[in-house]
Formats: C-alpha cells, sequence, structure tokens
C-alpha cells in the first residue's frame, strides 16, 4: 500500500509548495496539489514541512569494535529521529576498513541492523596509522570516499600518494585537518579566551588551518577531489573560499555546534569537549558568513558516541566527541533561522540537497522517480533538547537543556516509515 502525504508545503528548488505526494515501493510515483486518497495509508501534514531527507556525511557508529559506545542500530535510529535518511560512516572501528575483508565485517552489520542508508567511508591509510596506504583500490566499489578521520595524515608525501589514487578511483578525500606538530600536549579547549582564563592548555587554529593550507596546495597538483570535514577556524574559511574561486574540487562541512557556540560559553563538562574544539567568536562568525556564502557547503553532526564514564572528566579529561544527530535541526532552526540569521532555503540545502551532490548519493529532490527519502518538518513544536531520551547511546551534547521551537515529525527512508512523532490530529 502506497504512503500519502497531504497538505504538507513541499521543498522543489528552493521554495516551499503546497502539495501532496505519494509514494508507492520506495519511489515517489505522483506530486500534485490535489491526490486520491483510495487505497493508500494517509497522513496529514497540516502545512508542515515536507523536505528531502537529512544527510550527515560524518558520523561515528562505532560498530564494529566499540559497541558499548554505540551501534549500527542504535545509531541509525538516532539518525532516523533527527529527520536524517542516510548517514556517512567513519572509519575509527575494529577492524579498520582499510581492506575489502575487514570492509565486509562493517557491510554485513549495516544490511542486517541499520534503519537508514548507511555509507561508509575506507581508510586513507592503513589501521589509521599514517603509514603505507589502505587498500583503496580494493575498497573503491562500496565506500562513499577515504579518511583517515581522528587524525590528520601527517606526511605530506603520504597524502599526495592518496590524492593520486583517490583522483584515479573518482573517490574523494575526505580529510581530518590536524598537524599535531602545532598541538600542544594536554590540550582540551581552543586556545582563546577560556584556556586564559580557566588556565587550560589551548589547541591553536593554526593546526587545523595550516593543514588545509597543505592540503589544497596537494589538491592544486593532483586534481583529486577533496573535502575538509569539521571545519572551525576562521582561516580555513578564507583558503577554502580562495581555492573555490580558482575552481578547486574542494568542498567542506562544519557541525552545528561551530556555528552556535563559541569558547566563551564552555562549561567544564566532558558535553563541551570535542576536536576540533568550540573556537571564538570571530570563528563562529566566519563560519556563518561562509555557509551564508556558499563556502561551508554541508552541516554534518560528527556524531561521536562515548560512554557516561568517558565523557565524566570534564573539558580536562573527558575523550573527544559529542552526539548531534537527534537535535541538530531543532536547534540550528530555533538558534539560526528563527532569528532570520540563516535562511530556511539555506539549512535544508546545507542538510538534505548538497550532501548527496558531493557524495554522489541518491535522492535530493522532492520529484517524481525519486527515492522516497524524506522528512516532515514541524515549525510549531516547542520543545526541550533531552539527552536522556536520546535513541543513541551517547548522551553528551552541549545542548541539553536548551529549549527548541520545532521539531522533527516524520521520516521516511526508502518509503519505510523510519520514526514518527505525529500530534494527535494527524492520521496515519
Amino acid at each position: 500500500m502506497g504512503l500519502l502525504l497531504s497538505g504538507g508545503a513541499v521543498y522543489q528548488d528552493g521554495a516551499f509548495h503546497k502539495l501532496d505526494v505519494l509514494e508507492e515501493q520506495g519511489r515517489i510515483v505522483s506530486i500534485s496539489p490535489t491526490l486520491p486518497r483510495e487505497g493508500v495509508s494517509v497522513v496529514e501534514l497540516h502545512d508542515m514541512l515536507l523536505v528531502p531527507g537529512f544527510v550527515d556525511v560524518h558520523v561515528h557508529l562505532r560498530q564494529p569494535g566499540f559497541s558499548y559506545k554505540e551501534t549500527i542500530a542504535s545509531g541509525t535510529r538516532a539518525a532516523a529521529a533527527g529527520g536524517y535518511t542516510a548517514v556517512c560512516a567513519m572509519p575509527n572501528l575494529d577492524p579498520v576498513p582499510d581492506t575489502r575483508e575487514h570492509l565486509r565485517t562493517q557491510l554485513d552489520l549495516i544490511r542486517r541492523d541499520a534503519k537508514v542508508h548507511v555509507y561508509p567511508y575506507g581508510a586513507i591509510t592503513q589501521g589509521e596509522q599514517g603509514g603505507a596506504l589502505a587498500d583503496l583500490e580494493g575498497l573503491a566499489a562500496e565506500v562513499a570516499g577515504f579518511s583517515d578521520d581522528g587524525r590528520g595524515v601527517q606526511d605530506e608525501a603520504r597524502m599526495r600518494a592518496a590524492m593520486v589514487l583517490a583522483k584515479s578511483l573518482d573517490k574523494p578525500i575526505v580529510a581530518h585537518c590536524e598537524d599535531e606538530s602545532l598541538l600542544a600536549k594536554g590540550w582540551c579547549v581552543h586556545d582563546g579566551a577560556y584556556a586564559r582564563a580557566h588556565g587550560l592548555t589551548g589547541n591553536a587554529s593554526e593546526s587545523e588551518w595550516r593543514q588545509v593550507g597543505r592540503d589544497i596546495r596537494l589538491v592544486r597538483e593532483t586534481g583529486c577531489r577533496y573535502h575538509v570535514c569539521h571545519v572551525s577556524t576562521k582561516e580555513s574559511v578564507a583558503l577554502i573560499r580562495a581555492a573555490k574561486a580558482e575552481g578547486l574540487p574542494v568542498t567542506c562541512e562544519t557541525g552545528p555546534h561551530y556555528l552556535i557556540l563559541c569558547d566563551e560559553e564552555l562549561q567544564d563538562e566532558g558535553r563541551f569537549r570535542m576536536n576540533p574544539p568550540i573556537r571564538s567568536a570571530a570563528d563562529r562568525d566566519a563560519l556563518l558568513e561562509g555557509l551564508l556564502d556558499g563556502t561551508i557547503d554541508c552541516i554534518a553532526t560528527d556524531h561521536a558516541p562515548h560512554s557516561a564514564q568517558e565523557k565524566s572528566g570534564g573539558l580536562a579529561h573527558s575523550l573527544n566527541g559529542i552526539v548531534g544527530l537527534e537535535c541538530a535541526f531543532p536547534v540550528l532552526y530555533t538558534q539560526l533561522v528563527e532569528p532570520g540569521i540563516v535562511p530556511l532555503a539555506t539549512l535544508v540545502e546545507a542538510m538534505s540537497v548538497r550532501p548527496r551532490r558531493i557524495f554522489g548519493l541518491p535522492g535530493g529532490s522532492i520529484t517524481v522517480g525519486a527515492p522516497a527519502d524524506l522528512t516532515v518538518l514541524d515549525l510549531d513544536r516547542p520543545g526541550i533538547i533531552d539527552s536522556a531520551r536520546f535513541r543513541s547511546l551517547g548522551r553528551a551534547t552541549p545542548f541539553d537543556g536548551w529549549g527548541v521551537s520545532a521539531a522533527v515529525a516524520l521520516t521516511v527512508c526508502g518509503g519505510e516509515l523510519v520514526y514518527a512523532d505525529l500530534r494527535e490530529e494527524d492520521t496515519l
């Protein structure tokens, strides 16, 4: 039986239009101002928004190897609750997906347990150790790209070789940019106002942007598609903006926490520690400007769950990483769209459309024949971010307890209803 989503405002070509959308067997089969209701299940959207399903190109599902932090089942349930119909999973796993055999372990778990589409990354180097290259050729057919996320590739010659091979395979290098020679031992926050006020060791912005600059130079030499993870500094934004103006195949992402917070708002709790750290107000403002002018292509949560114990050591002694899949849209809408800082269409493009374009993923439009990967947004749903209710096994988010004015009401993935939080008057 088909599923009719009726009475919603449908996102098409940068604007919203009052349309009905009918899905059958995983595809959109009809779109019209009014569609017949016989023989189908009907959801009344009551002017809620219908957008292409969100995509997060930077998540840590932790399985295989670290299922006490997260599993593919729990992580993709969290994704569905956040409106995501697809995620790209980082290779910080055991075994690291650096060979086809190691990747197969992860793919088998994805096929068995995933609630939404999961596209894994393969490692750039063996074991993500920065030495010999992983089996990029053997991995290429089944990965979204190559990343050593969590560590920057320190050796320039190694990165150049990886880019040359990735270019031949038509796959992107997805880079965690961090020059370890510029990192102070024991850093836990940005090297800025909060670090100085509280006597903490800081992480210098140059540790990120110096490697971004190096890699852009290598892109100029190799022509490799190159995507910068979790951009956090104003200097990185400027370098990427210049690379795009030059016509280089460079894209990037940033996270909700970098767009909303600055280091002056930190609290001495593990839920405020991540890598890269939350930086200065000037960096935050540059990221917002980059999102508005198209330098920042997409928003990715870097969803990185840890156990409660691993996040219990405050800023100085907790592991890096926060969760974000279940609260990204409500927080971004409430903090950026509602005050008029970022247009809603810009947010939808950054969360739904551009990620697919960068990585060649299916969907991204609500048109006849497109995959039925859809998200319904309720912009009149006041609430509180409550990490105790997360589907993720991780609970550490700096947004815990924040008031929000919007919510994800429905997520449809491949035509299947994978999440629903409908009001009483909506019918299914």
